[in-house]
């Protein structure tokens, strides 16, 4: 080849490159020289978060954070999804946003696929009455009533919060309808909404139903709440979430956002009138059905983050990690729903999708410190209840029995056996779940044998059951009260049981959990 034509396509190609270069590079020079020459010299990026309508996100994609992050220096905005958990984690493993929104099993069900591509900085709010399961009172009158009939109809909204809700009360009260559908039917939903209609219209006997919508079914006579989120402790819980390269890439970014989070919440909550009337502009709610969903949540401040959830105050030991205790409960109900043949967590470690140090940093630069993280509170297990006379227990409700195993006692004493004792603390931690309730203890025995001894040594195995947990784990005796019912009451013979194995299952005791009528 002709070297003056080497030259002559070397020069080509060359020009090319440049003048693509020009047109990739000019851009960027443009944007550079207006970001110079003028106020956005100061900026410092632009933040996106994943959100949905969420009545709980409103303080962190309020006007107040907007200006809050702009005074800061970023640009930030709040990206609606209509609550698509598994696009709001990809488009943050991409890096399109750099924090999201979300439930703890949400993000254990949609962060999984993907590796669990954030980590948890921040608790933001517990369901405190948002959430609830609601009956046609012909129907179905308490949760036992659900687990023991036979042909009810369910209506809910998979992939929901409430959902959740579903699956930890079937697990914790063991109510197959509830995690596997066993026993009846379940009728999936397209939201609160389609599930409260067929409610109405006597398609469905129970239906689990979120604001305002929950407020709708409360005024209607022929419904029943069974359990509210309101009377539970670490269930439906929401969580902020960064995404891991974005946290090591940014730090700095990070902690703006929660220091700025933290207080427009305080704000809110100083003047709570500016809340209800975002609230109002948001949903074109009227007033009543604002404060009613605003009732239903629970916003965790700074030093409730510091000291009940991540537990970055110190504490001992044995202090209580809300946060990685919400985390291992909703992996347990997750498996036993069938959603996950075993734990999804790296490691089976909680902690491989946490990070305390955001938090720790805020809330010791703000001067909290052991005493003050003692005062926000302490076990659920410990809160205190006024007392009773025997009539007042009568006239409580009966929510449903926790799911307990055979509580084993020494032969034909009330003396409980290691086993026996290793059972109540598994079942304390399903009652960790529900602070509002009393607890009855009922003892049982079999059917044969002298009927005033069956009745005492019932008695007596309740009161044991009763000593051990006020004693180990320091429960209020006013909340606890017991009853022996001997072999008055046994459990009915299944079809096909034989004698022998019915006899086996007689002796036991139930924790049955009481409360106002609603």
């Amino acid at each position: 080849m002709n070297k003056h034509v080497k030259i002559v396509g070397v020069l080509l190609v060359v020009g090319v490159v440049a003048i693509v270069a020009a047109r990739l590079l000019l851009p960027l020079f443009h944007e550079q020289e207006q970001r110079s020459t003028s106020d956005a010299v100061a900026t410092k990026g632009t933040l996106r978060i994943g959100v949905d309508n969420w009545v709980g996100y409103v303080p962190l994609c309020s006007e107040e954070m907007v200006r809050a992050m702009r005074h800061s220096g970023y640009l930030y905005q709040c990206e609606e999804d209509a609550a698509d958990y598994r696009d709001r984690l990809r488009r943050l493993q991409r890096g399109e946003l750099q924090f999201a929104v979300a439930t703890v099993d949400s993000y254990l069900l949609a962060g999984e696929p993907l590796g669990y591509p954030a980590t948890i900085i921040a608790v933001i709010d517990e369901s405190k009455g948002g959430d609830a399961i609601i009956a046609r009172t012909e129907r179905v009158s308490s949760l036992d009533a659900v687990r023991d009939g036979h042909g009810l109809r369910l209506a809910y909204t998979p992939d929901s919060p409430s959902a959740h809700l579903l699956k930890s009360v079937g697990s914790h009260f063991d109510i197959p309808l509830f995690t596997s559908g066993a026993g009846g039917t379940r009728i999936t939903t397209s939201g609160s909404s389609d599930a409260l209609a067929r409610l109405l219209k006597n398609q469905a006997d129970i239906a689990v139903l979120w604001e305002p919508d929950l407020s709708h079914a409360l005024a209607n006579r022929e419904l029943v709440k069974l359990i509210g989120s309101e009377d539970t402790e670490r269930l439906i819980v929401d969580i902020l979430l960064v995404g891991r390269d974005f946290s090591r890439r940014d730090p700095e970014a990070v902690r703006t956002l929660l220091e700025n989070y933290f207080e427009v919440q305080r704000a809110f909550a100083q003047e709570p009138q500016r809340l209800r009337d975002q609230v109002r502009s948001r949903t074109g709610l009227p007033l009543d059905q604002v404060n009613a969903m605003l009732s239903g949540v629970r916003w965790a401040t700074l030093r409730d983050n510091g000291a009940l959830w991540f537990n970055v105050a110190g504490g001992g030991p044995f202090a209580e990690e809300g946060l990685v205790d919400t985390i291992q409960s909703a992996v347990a109900i997750l498996l036993e729903a069938g959603d996950f043949r075993s734990n999804p967590l790296p490691g089976g470690d909680p902690y491989r999708i946490t990070n305390r140090q955001f938090i720790a940093d805020l809330y010791r630069n703000r001067g909290f410190d052991q005493a003050a993280a003692s005062a926000g509170g302490g076990s659920s297990l410990e809160r205190t209840f006024p007392p009773l006379d025997s009539a007042s227990w009568g006239r409580l409700r009966e929510v449903g029995s926790l799911r307990v195993e055979p509580i084993a006692f020494q032969s034909s004493t009330s003396s409980l056996s290691h086993d026996g004792k290793l059972e109540l603390d598994r079942a304390v931690e399903r009652l960790r779940h529900y602070p509002n309730f009393r607890l009855l203890v009922r003892g049982h025995t079999g059917v044969r044998g002298d009927l005033e001894a069956n009745r005492q040594l019932s008695q007596e195995r309740a009161e044991a059951v009763a000593r051990y947990l006020m004693v180990t784990y320091g429960i209020d005796p006013n909340r606890i009260a017991t009853i022996g019912y001997g072999g008055s009451r046994p459990l009915p013979q299944q079809p096909g049981e034989s004698d022998r194995a019915w006899g086996y299952r007689l002796p036991r005791v139930e924790l049955a959990l009481m409360g106002e009528a609603f």
